[in-house]
């Protein structure tokens, strides 16, 4: 077969340079590792396997700073998901992952295919997936471009998980101008299973077979690896071939064969892992690395839609709805049966074979040969150079901007109607939240909710990722992501069990962004182990540029919660006439990277104050006491818009109003962001029970009020505003942004 360039015609023009493979490694690769040159086929090999996004070599360092393990751990990072004990033998299976550079050049199968990835990794592991969410960071919606993608992305997400009958329950949605030329996609996936079912990527075992089921293999999706590892330029902004296409029906063929084989005949199969990031070449050599073997694939018998693929296209494609097995010798027949009742491809394309070596048959010539460890185990890792922010040292000269509030109704009802407070239901109505009839709480609360039938479990989950603050200081920012992705799930009634992560950063090769890296993973490290939520599972994406110009360093926080009697789900929405109204923790003077800020002064700035970790662990942790106890009747965290815009959300679409007793803010603290804090209702006959708990970190706020009105009572100024009319103006204004024809 006629190799694209000789490896002497590869040593001298570098292709590889442009499929983010350094010279250095590329001669460490042939001086090193194979004390010959490798030829065109194996230089994409490990231009793939050697990328940021299937290596972590620059992040590695900093990412071993996570927790991930406590008791509850059953499964860490280096599976296709991370596995957390519910107990009663059953498990929890989540993991998040990035489509960040593919959703931004094709929004709808960018967001699609990000979904239909994620799926795989939940019941590759042998769990039943029962949930999605997602974190997605646009532009300005005054952009007519951004509009386009925001509606690409939306139906994306919605068409996949729609078509495969998994509820999405839960998520985010940010905007700012820095995200513009390089929007965020990250998607979660929860899945449940028996943990006798509990299955890894392993290929072990001489003479097993190396089988292929699912889709046929296409072009689409070729180095998209390397294409998340770059920035965009004006070069690749429409690199549309390094985006794969989807098709969600096949994948739910995929998932119920995939399914029966593990839960019907697990003693026929060894291993099993998606075909993600890098393809055929990343499914395989992970898992003949963790099977420390040896493995021979014939390329000729992989299932192709196209003709004439070279062994390079067809290692490196990333079509989509794949799965690679490791099935024990003599079982091939059993294994095909299944799959070919669901109609799908079925193919043995290799076996395991003695030794370490990874070799690769393709118009029978052998066009790859050599170690295994070499694609996995080997990779230089890259020392990064880091210092801090010019601008972050600017800033600590500077006095924090303080707003100036004259007329406090009409601030409060503009806060309300920005996009990034407003209300989602535009995007979530296109999402099916009540597939599968376990879903408890849906889209608008603080955090999904999902039944586990036959207990009286309930899971609780939710995404967070606050990029602006982690901008501002990634330290502080960091423990801020944690702390909040934590009190949505205690505001549901849930123990905070452990945590997935997408981290979204720029060029890791900038000393300053790779400090925002280091400093805010430190950060999030810390706040995981004071609230015992180790990280399970995630990614990294960095490169997320446009012409050089980086988002806001946006690390993503997926958390999941255990309530252990569904009927202690507490609501985000008031409940009862004449309930207590309490203020949960402290409020201090935080308006740096507040949405008051961005209103009022159209641009982000300042310094965050830091603030008492334990302390905050603390209190919360009681609220959740108090919340098992049934001593809880609502609870809505405060975040984006302060107390200001919980007040208002904790009213709308109920039937009540609040007679809120704020005196002890002033005007600009009902706006503040300070982290940690809950507005919370309880029933009058529980209030001394409540107080008794809580003691000085729950402040007495008024009570619920039965008219439709939000009477609030500040230290320096009174409100007394309709509820209907605030609620319309964050109801249309979503849409009505969407609608511009600007």
């Amino acid at each position: 077969m006629k190799q694209a360039m000789t490896p002497e015609e590869i040593k001298e023009k570098k292709p590889y340079l442009d499929w983010s493979l350094s010279e250095k490694e590329y001669d460490y690769i042939s001086e090193k590792l194979l004390h010959r040159l490798p030829n065109y086929t194996e230089t994409g090999l490990y231009s793939a396997m050697w990328s940021e996004h299937c290596s972590y070599k620059k992040s590695k360092p900093v990412l071993r700073l996570f927790p991930n393990k406590n008791d509850r751990v059953l499964q860490g990072p280096g599976e296709g998901a991370g596995v957390v004990d519910i107990d009663d033998g059953q498990a929890v299976v989540f993991k998040a992952e990035s489509h960040n550079h593919p959703s931004t050049v094709e929004p709808y199968q960018g967001a699609a295919t990000g979904v239909g990835g994620i799926l795989r990794d939940i019941f590759s592991m042998g769990a039943r997936p029962i949930a999605s969410l997602d974190s997605l960071h646009f532009g300005e919606l005054s952009d007519a471009e951004t509009r386009m993608k925001v509606d690409g992305v939306v139906r994306g997400i919605g068409d996949y998980g729609n078509c495969m009958g998994i509820p999405t329950v839960a998520g985010e949605t940010t905007f700012d101008p820095c995200y513009k030329g390089n929007l965020l996609v990250n998607a979660m996936s929860v899945g449940l299973m028996d943990q006798k079912n509990q299955q890894e990527g392993n290929a072990s075992g001489v003479g097993n077979a190396v089988m292929y089921v699912g889709a046929k293999t296409g072009r689409d999706g070729i180095h998209g690896a390397t294409f998340a590892s770059a920035d965009f330029g004006s070069g690749n902004e429409s690199q549309h071939s390094a985006v794969q296409v989807g098709d969600p029906f096949m994948e739910k063929l995929l998932m119920e064969a995939c399914l029966e084989l593990i839960q019907d005949h697990a003693e026929w199969l060894v291993g099993i892992q998606d075909m993600g990031a890098a393809g055929i070449v990343s499914s395989s050599a992970e898992m003949a690395s963790e099977g420390n073997s040896g493995m021979d694939l014939d390329l000729d018998l992989v299932p192709q839609r196209e003709p004439g693929m070279s062994a390079y296209e067809i290692m490196l494609s990333e079509s989509q709805e794949r799965m690679l097995l490791c099935v024990k010798k003599g079982h091939e027949e059993d294994v095909k049966k299944i799959f070919d009742y669901y109609d799908l491809e079925v193919v043995t394309i290799g076996r395991i074979t003695e030794g370490h070596q990874y070799v690769l048959h393709h118009d029978g010539q052998v066009v790859c040969d050599i170690p295994v460890s070499t694609l996995t185990d080997d990779v230089l890792e890259v020392e990064s150079e880091e210092k801090k922010p010019q601008r972050l040292i600017d800033a600590e000269k500077e006095a924090n901007w303080v707003p100036e509030i004259d007329d406090v109704a009409a601030v409060y009802q503009e806060l309300l109607t920005q996009p990034t407070i407003a209300d989602k239901s535009w995007i979530t109505r296109q999402y099916d939240s009540q597939v599968r009839t376990s879903t408890v709480v849906g889209p608008g609360s603080d955090a999904g909710v999902i039944r586990v039938r036959g207990t009286k479990k309930a899971l609780s989950m939710t995404t967070d990722g606050n990029g602006r603050l982690v901008y501002l200081n990634p330290y502080v920012g960091g423990k801020i992501a944690l702390v909040e992705a934590a009190s949505n799930i205690i505001a549901s009634g849930a123990l905070p069990l452990a945590i997935t992560d997408c981290l979204n950063y720029g060029d890791p090769t900038d000393p300053e962004i790779f400090w925002e890296l280091h400093h805010s993973i430190e950060g999030m490290a810390e706040a995981c182990r004071v609230f015992d939520t180790p990280v399970i599972s995630g990614n990294v994406s960095l490169y997320n540029e446009n012409n050089g110009s980086a988002i806001y360093p946006t690390p993503m926080v997926g958390m999941v919660g255990l309530i252990k009697d569904a009927k202690y789900v507490i609501p985000s929405r008031v409940q009862h006439a004449g309930d207590k109204l309490y203020l949960v923790g402290k409020t201090g003077d935080d308006y740096a990277g507040s949405e008051l800020q961005k209103m009022m002064t159209g641009e982000i700035a300042g310094t965050l104050a830091d603030f008492d970790l334990e302390h905050v662990h603390d209190y919360l942790s009681r609220l959740l006491k108090a919340e098992q106890s049934g001593l809880v009747a609502s609870a809505h965290d405060l975040s984006e818009g302060g107390l200001a815009v919980a007040a208002a959300e904790t009213v709308f679409k109920t039937e009540l109003g609040l007679n809120a007793d704020f005196r002890a803010l002033d005007k600009k603290q009902f706006f503040s962001e300070t982290p940690g804090r809950m507005l919370v209702s309880v029933a009058p006959e529980n209030a001394a029970a409540f107080e008794e708990i809580m003691q000085d970190d729950a402040m007495p706020a008024g009570e619920v009020a039965a008219t439709q009105w939000l009477e609030i009572h500040l230290a320096d100024a009174e409100l007394n505003l309709p509820v209907a009319q605030m609620q319309k103006l964050w109801e249309e204004a979503l849409p009505c942004a969407m609608k511009s024809k600007d």
